[in-house]
């Protein structure tokens, strides 16, 4: 994994990034430029996020949301019968997403082919049908526009089995550095943070080949000082690190 620093999320600095593939995340307007066909690594598909989406009626179905807007006194503190639908027909669409969860990309995709399309189908329709009853100033409404304006990029998990329903897995990686950043004062600038950005690949790519990061980086930085510059490439790396070795080594030091 290779994270990158940014100084801002201006569409400019978006745009700077020289990647393809998938970009799966919120409906933020600055991402749009990487989906230009203009653009000189070529457009990348974006999968919209399902978590986000859901959110948009959960909060309309919610009966503790309800309940505090009616503390505050908020006069549109009630729950939406058609809110609480679309809750449980995104919610019959993640079920079977818990279910597969592991599984190869090839047999996510034959059972979405199976399961997921047509619920996927339903709800386009109900959406479509709902929507035209409904005021453009209405909050379903809303809520289902936010799909249907986008709906090419949530449903490309049903053509591509290695693009999931949601982006939680990354939100939750990225929380860590929301708790964290107003205490680690070496990111206070453009070059701090470049080297955060170092930092966090490195750690991340230790958890995704199940290395402790921690016992990781002491076995590193133990030997790198005497480490021939030249042959920093020889170090045991997280994607071809013996975990038992560094362990043992970290433990020792």
């Amino acid at each position: 994994m290779r994270a990158r620093y940014p100084p801002s999320r201006e569409s400019s600095k978006i745009q700077a990034a020289n990647w393809t593939g998938v970009l799966q995340s919120d409906a933020y307007s600055g991402y749009n430029v990487l989906a230009e066909a203009a653009r000189p690594a070529g457009p990348v598909q974006h999968a919209f996020c399902w978590s986000h989406a859901r959110r948009g009626f959960f909060e309309l179905a919610d009966v503790e949301t309800a309940a505090r807007k009616r503390t505050k006194g908020k006069t549109d503190a009630v729950i939406s019968p058609l809110a609480v639908e679309a809750v449980e027909r995104i919610n019959a669409i993640f079920d079977i997403e818990w279910e597969i969860n592991g599984e190869t990309a090839a047999e996510r995709l034959a059972i979405r082919h199976e399961r997921t399309a047509p619920l996927v189908e339903s709800l386009d329709v109900w959406m479509r049908e709902t929507r035209a009853k409904l005021s453009k100033h209405n909050d379903v409404a809303k809520a289902i526009d936010y799909m249907l304006k986008r709906w090419e990029g949530f449903t490309l998990f049903l053509r591509d089995g290695t693009v999931c329903l949601s982006n939680n897995c990354a939100e939750r990686a990225l929380r860590r550095i929301a708790c964290g950043r107003k205490s680690w004062m070496f990111c206070c600038s453009d070059r701090g943070g470049q080297r955060g950005a170092v930092m966090y690949s490195l750690i991340a790519t230790c958890r995704m080949n199940n290395l402790d990061p921690e016992a990781w980086l002491r076995d590193v930085l133990t030997r790198i000082a005497d480490h021939l510059a030249h042959r920093l490439d020889q170090l045991q790396l997280p994607w071809n690190c013996n975990k038992q070795a560094t362990i043992t080594t970290a433990t020792a030091a």
